[in-house]
């Protein structure tokens, strides 16, 4: 049987290397003339301090797999899977702040190893187990004496600028990296930020005063910029002052509508008990494995089943979200990854050709997918059809499971107490109708001390 194979797309601007899979196992090609920084990063210690620490995601070298590209190949290796990739516009505030501080420190010790970070994507880094982790080995140069840094502005765009945007105007700024991938313009930043930040001796300078900079140099086309000279001191210096900026950066996760969810649900501490009890015999019926859910708030129900597998834990809220991560930092707990994300306009295929950062459901499928509390959100606040629902669900995973919210539930009330109601197959028949074009019902069970249905379903592209 031949072997699968395919480039990955995200990967193709980098003449130092590139990603591709074969037979669903992820690889890296290294090519030649990358060759002196990679023997570089293995001989002065610096590939294996970051594995040390935890900052750079492992590799083994393979000598049983022909190259993709025979002509450039020096190396192939095989980098530790990550289970689910994820990106900047759906990370929480904690969680860019993190991905930020790491590749500062990452690049304070490429330094002092003779080497430099030549890029500072955030899209370069992951969270794995918990924590962020580099995820690109080919990520390094060689360090010149007196050289600037070549990814400060990248680092800016891509951390700064959005956290200071998050932080100092609102938190649903993050969502401006959907639109500017190679992150977001500092001239726009600049802009959009509060007059305030000019007295923050950081954010004027790494913000303000850079997006000046850039439109001078735009115009005139000086080449001084380029000829500019920075001593290993200073460099030093602006990765410290550039952390002392981000660390300084805070917000706090209050006022949102569903951070606090769970301390206003009509659901008593019995019904809520027996629930989670549920929703665990359901997934561990299943089997387990990758796990989506959906409607997570703060994680209430993720990590009941984080002991069946690896949980992505997914809400609109990003006050949630933020709780939800901090909860995970402070737990240690490396089977759940929060994330942002809103259903009813999930994360696209963006970049090149649509191509460079993949749709939620090209991530997919899950082997199990949670919908708890949900469905009256979609189909009665988003006017999204029951079927239409249920279809989209079918892409996501392989199995569901479901709560049914009636209409005569207190929290489908208040949704209907501002609206006509314009949902006339908005009933258990109905959904059950609708469902069972996309899904096959495993079981259902009534959660006790509510009027709510919950469900194990197996997607019919799963039978």
């Amino acid at each position: 049987m031949p072997k699968k194979t395919a480039s990955l797309s995200s990967s193709f601007r980098d003449p130092s290397g590139f990603l591709f899979s074969r037979d669903d196992v992820l690889y890296r090609q290294i090519n030649r003339e990358y060759q002196p920084i990679y023997e570089k990063l293995n001989s002065s210690g610096l590939y294996a301090a970051l594995i040390k620490k935890g900052w750079l995601i492992p590799h083994d070298e393979v000598d049983n797999i022909e190259p993709e590209k025979k002509d450039t190949a020096y190396k192939i290796i095989r980098p530790e899977k990550i289970g689910f990739i994820s990106y900047p516009y759906e990370w929480s505030f904690s969680q860019l702040k993190d991905a930020a501080l790491l590749t500062l420190k990452i690049q304070e010790l490429a330094i002092d190893k003779g080497l430099t970070l030549k890029d500072a994507s955030a899209y370069n880094i992951q969270f794995y187990k918990g924590k962020p982790v580099l995820i690109d080995t080919l990520s390094f140069d060689d360090y010149e004496d007196g050289k600037p840094w070549d990814a400060y502005r990248q680092f800016c765009q891509h951390f700064l600028a959005p956290l200071a945007l998050m932080a100092k105007v609102d938190i649903r700024l993050n969502q401006l990296m959907r639109v500017y991938i190679d992150g977001i313009p500092l001239d726009m930043a600049s802009k959009l930020l509060p007059w305030s930040t000019r007295l923050n001796l950081g954010l004027f300078t790494h913000i303000h005063v850079h997006a000046n900079a850039q439109k001078k140099y735009s115009e005139s086309h000086d080449k001084a910029s380029g000829d500019a000279r920075v001593s290993k001191t200073g460099l030093l210096g602006l990765v410290d002052n550039l952390r002392s900026t981000v660390k300084g950066l805070e917000w706090k996760p209050q006022g949102t509508e569903w951070a606090d969810y769970y301390d206003i649900t009509n659901y008593s501490s019995d019904a809520f008990e027996q629930k989670k009890n549920l929703v665990k015999s359901f997934v561990q019926k299943t089997g387990g494995g990758i796990i989506w859910d959906m409607g997570a708030n703060t994680g209430e129900f993720s990590r009941p089943v984080s002991d069946f597998g690896s949980v992505v834990s997914f809400d609109i809220d990003p006050a949630a979200v933020e709780k939800n991560y901090r909860q995970v930092k402070s737990a240690k707990e490396t089977n759940i990854l929060p994330l942002v994300l809103d259903l009813t306009n999930p994360s696209g295929g963006i970049g090149w050709a649509n191509k460079e950062r993949d749709s939620l459901a090209s991530r997919g499928p899950a082997d199990v997918v949670l919908a708890l509390a949900l469905i009256h959100h979609i189909c009665i606040s988003n006017n999204v059809p029951l079927e239409n629902f249920a279809e989209y669900l079918r892409t996501l995973g392989k199995n569901l499971v479901i709560e049914f919210v009636p209409k005569e539930d207190s929290q489908v009330q208040i949704l209907l107490a501002t609206r006509k109601d314009i949902f006339p197959n908005y009933t258990l028949e109905g959904f059950e109708e609708a469902f069972t074009k996309s899904f096959e019902i495993v079981n259902k069970m009534p959660v006790e001390g509510s009027l709510r249905v919950l469900y194990l379903m197996k997607s019919k592209d799963n039978i």
